[in-house]
């Protein structure tokens, strides 16, 4: 995975690149999303594999991020090839995030800088990667706190390996008005967030309301929580795609509202093929995408623990947990 951003303009592009190319499908739930290439992710269409996932902010400008990351793929060999002497096509599905009015300098003139970004991400992909005010979650703004990027992941029972990637730009509160803590809080691993694997119930909204904690009067397309859940399981692309619509449960445990007409929420789904999903295929892909929801729930909280402050927008502070 590799991570670019700009400092001045407060913003930044993630871009994940399968070593091999990948099955993949998404799940859609916003109201307001901004995509390139998720088309053919649908499990009716031709093209089986995908070269890279793409996360970037810059909101309709972001989606010039691809075309940096179509471009050194394809110079570096990869890609969808419809003849054996046809120039290589990367496949590279990618959805964008509205950060355009935090804050940052945007006045880039005739050309906006995100091509410029992708390149950059792709010549800093690695296996080591900074989380919260990072890549694509630089400039985020999650409800009234620092959003960022987070990830997490489990090996499930059976071996299989279930991670998430999330940029966390939401009009929804990742933190529950009453106690402070993250949405998030009880389904992280003990000190993942700071005292946020408390076994105590859920938090309440009662008194608040809720529109507690959001960005208020969010407009249309101003907000997008977008992820992909990456699994090292054989799916087919329906399966993938049953597991998005799995995981999308994750952000509505982590954010509240989420899927809102003015949120672009989506979850992409990247499958490797590495590990038989198992016997019967229903109950496995189940138990997958149930995982998946928890691990999403776990990487949003990450994105905003681990955000730092910018330009006057402060990041969240975790209460001290509660004997």
């Amino acid at each position: 995975m590799g991570l670019a951003h700009d400092e001045a303009l407060l913003s930044g592009v993630t871009v994940v690149i399968a070593d091999e190319p990948a099955v993949a499908s998404l799940d859609i739930r916003g109201g307001a999303p901004g995509t390139r290439e998720t088309a053919l992710l649908d499990p009716t269409c031709l093209v089986e594999r995908i070269d890279a996932i793409v996360l970037s902010g810059g909101s309709v400008f972001g989606l010039d991020a691809p075309s940096g990351v179509v471009d050194w793929l394809a110079a570096a060999g990869r890609g969808y090839r419809l003849t054996a002497q046809a120039r290589p096509c990367p496949i590279v599905p990618a959805a964008i995030l509205f950060d355009l009015d935090n804050g940052g300098d945007k006045d880039w003139g005739d050309t906006s800088p995100y091509r410029a970004l992708g390149v950059e991400a792709c010549q800093a992909a690695g296996r080591d990667f900074a989380l919260g005010s990072a890549g694509a979650g630089f400039g985020a703004l999650a409800g009234s706190a620092k959003g960022g990027l987070g990830s997490a992941s489990l090996v499930l029972e059976n071996g299989i390996t279930v991670a998430a990637l999330f940029a966390v730009n939401s009009f929804g509160s990742p933190v529950a008005p009453d106690t402070g803590r993250l949405w998030a809080a009880p389904f992280a691993f003990p000190g993942e967030l700071n005292g946020g694997g408390d076994p105590r119930p859920l938090p309440s909204v009662t008194g608040h309301g809720i529109f507690a904690g959001t960005k208020g009067a969010g407009g249309p397309g101003a907000n997008t929580t977008i992820g992909i859940v990456a699994t090292d399981a054989v799916l087919t692309k329906a399966q993938a795609r049953r597991v998005a619509i799995m995981a999308q449960d994750g952000l509505a445990r982590a954010l509240r509202p989420a899927h809102a007409p003015v949120d672009g929420d989506l979850v992409f789904v990247m499958a490797t093929g590495k590990m038989a999903l198992g016997e019967p295929a229903a109950l496995a892909l189940t138990g997958l995408g149930a995982h998946a929801a928890d691990v999403v729930a776990r990487a949003i909280g990450r994105a905003v623990h681990e955000a730092r402050p910018i330009a006057g927008h402060t990041g969240f502070s975790a209460p001290r947990a509660q004997e």
